[in-house]
């Protein structure tokens, strides 16, 4: 495998560069596995350089009502620690969480980001608008296998 990965709620220690998977969870489809997919065909050939945070659980415990704020925490503490954040608006979900961390992030320019939005999602104008504004120096793209070949370069 091309990467180290690190899944919600592990706090294993991260090795070389770190990438963050922000995008939809809930009602969405399972991106996260497309990226992943795509990043290991991508890296395979390396020893892993990159280390890839992915906040997406096999088993969300639901009915535990301390899960939430430990997802959230656990999220919140390993957007700060990664270099790149890989942010994907997919179809099914308005992403709410993801628009906020991608005002957070995409305002404070202290990371390296990505964009790239499923053609189908519905908020695709208001990405794209405020992406536009305050990054114009990004270029959304609009496929995983695309976004994930832009952030393997970066990396390689």
């Amino acid at each position: 495998m091309g990467y180290n990965l690190i899944t919600a709620p592990s706090y294993e220690k991260a090795k070389g560069k770190t990438l963050f998977l922000a995008g939809g969870i809930t009602n969405c489809p399972d991106w996260q596995k497309t990226a992943l997919a795509c990043l290991d065909q991508k890296l395979w050939a390396y020893s892993p350089l990159l280390t890839v945070f992915n906040p997406r659980r096999e088993n969300f415990p639901i009915g535990d009502p301390d899960a939430s704020r430990e997802q959230i925490t656990w999220e919140y503490t390993r957007l700060r620690e990664s270099d790149m954040i890989m942010f994907w608006f997919s179809r099914g979900s308005l992403n709410p969480i993801v628009l906020y961390e991608l005002g957070m992030w995409g305002n404070s320019r202290v990371k390296d980001i990505y964009i790239g939005c499923d053609p189908g999602y519905e908020r695709i104008s208001d990405v794209h608008i405020q992406t536009e504004l305050a990054r114009p120096d990004i270029n959304i793209k609009w496929s995983i296998p695309v976004l994930a070949g832009e952030i393997a370069e970066k990396v390689v």
